[in-house]
């Protein structure tokens, strides 16, 4: 005879433990907000105190690292101490110290006609060169890359077909010079490399060509002399900027200041508080040297219209005798760098060093 199983069947609870639940998966809900806004307060608290001062401190020093793009070493993987990788043949790499702590990368190129000449010679014999009559050139280059850069090996290049001496240095922190950009450090770099080579050239001209960043550089540099009652016997200025009309173009934050407005007064434009001026305008007021504008008419950054009033503030400060422009078509396509590759300006560059 089978036994009669008891069994228990199980149905919802309906007691207490089941209220409970629910008040805790309720009460759960209704925290969940309370505790996001508690992490978003302490994520807020954390950005006041932590970020921003942080911000404060080290976004304007990036910002100026973008205005110079000194780290931004193109072409890269290269050994800036051989200009002969470069074709440049008759060319010596040599390091100057323009202050205490701060040495630059520099090359000389000697002119064409004296490249096997050059062959195996020593700095002694390069510098000796300096003296031999013919005119030198100091190149100063733009904000970005090096000494080794496309277009200022073109520059050298051309310099050395006709006939002159050329200094290219690398400002400090560009290339393997030692230091950190600022305009007062360019400047002071720039008034060493004319007095340098003034020591050792004679009586032979000196011109100073300037390229985009380089042309703020050179005429701070051609004040600084004025007011030691010497001048540049030329000054090349080419894609020449002008910051008193426009933006410094190689600032990339420059959208913050126009889409969030109010931002600069938490992070100050990179210029701001004599970090980078470059006043070309007023500087081009005081100079006496004459002066040779060089630009393309589809230059990226740099408007043309830009350069042209410009212009007029130098032949209006001296006369249109002692300031020339010459403009190359945009159909070229040189843009900002390309104009070394013009046909036309070896004659254009020797007219002007005829003239001086």
């Amino acid at each position: 005879m089978m036994k009669k199983r008891n069994v228990k069947q199980s149905f919802p609870s309906s007691d207490s433990s089941g209220v409970q639940r629910t008040a805790r998966v309720q009460k759960k809900k209704e925290g969940a907000p309370s505790r996001r806004w508690l992490k978003r307060g302490l994520l807020a608290l954390f950005v006041i105190f932590i970020l921003v001062p942080v911000s404060l401190k080290t976004l304007p020093e990036l910002m100026q690292h973008f205005v110079y793009k000194h780290r931004l070493r193109v072409p890269f993987f290269v050994d800036l101490s051989q200009p002969a990788e470069f074709s440049l043949n008759h060319t010596i790499n040599m390091y100057l110290t323009s202050e205490e702590g701060i040495s630059l990368g520099v090359w000389h190129t000697v002119p064409e006609s004296r490249w096997e000449e050059a062959q195996g010679k020593d700095l002694a014999w390069y510098q000796n060169t300096l003296g031999d009559g013919s005119p030198v050139f100091i190149y100063l280059h733009g904000n970005t890359g090096t000494r080794a850069a496309t277009h200022r090996v073109g520059v050298a290049k051309v310099l050395s077909a006709l006939g002159y001496h050329v200094l290219v240095p690398d400002y400090r922190g560009f290339g393997d010079s030692t230091g950190e950009p600022t305009e007062a450090g360019l400047t002071t770099d720039a008034l060493y490399m004319y007095n340098w080579v003034k020591a050792r050239s004679g009586k032979s001209l000196v011109v100073i060509w300037g390229h985009s960043l380089g042309t703020g550089v050179a005429t701070n540099t051609a004040v600084q002399l004025i007011e030691q009652d010497t001048f540049f016997d030329g000054v090349i200025l080419e894609g020449a900027f002008n910051s008193a009309r426009q933006k410094i173009p190689v600032n990339p934050f420059i959208w913050f200041y126009w889409r969030l407005p109010g931002l600069e007064y938490f992070f100050p434009e990179p210029w701001a508080n004599n970090k980078v001026v470059f006043p070309t305008e007023e500087n081009l007021k005081k100079m006496k040297s004459k002066i040779l504008f060089l630009h393309s008419e589809d230059d990226h950054l740099v408007p043309i219209h830009v350069l042209q009033e410009m212009y007029e503030v130098a032949v209006r400060a001296q006369d249109a005798e002692r300031v020339k422009l010459v403009t190359f078509e945009a159909s070229l396509g040189y843009l900002h760098n390309g104009l070394y590759r013009d046909a036309r300006l070896p004659d254009i560059i020797k007219k002007f060093v005829r003239s001086l």
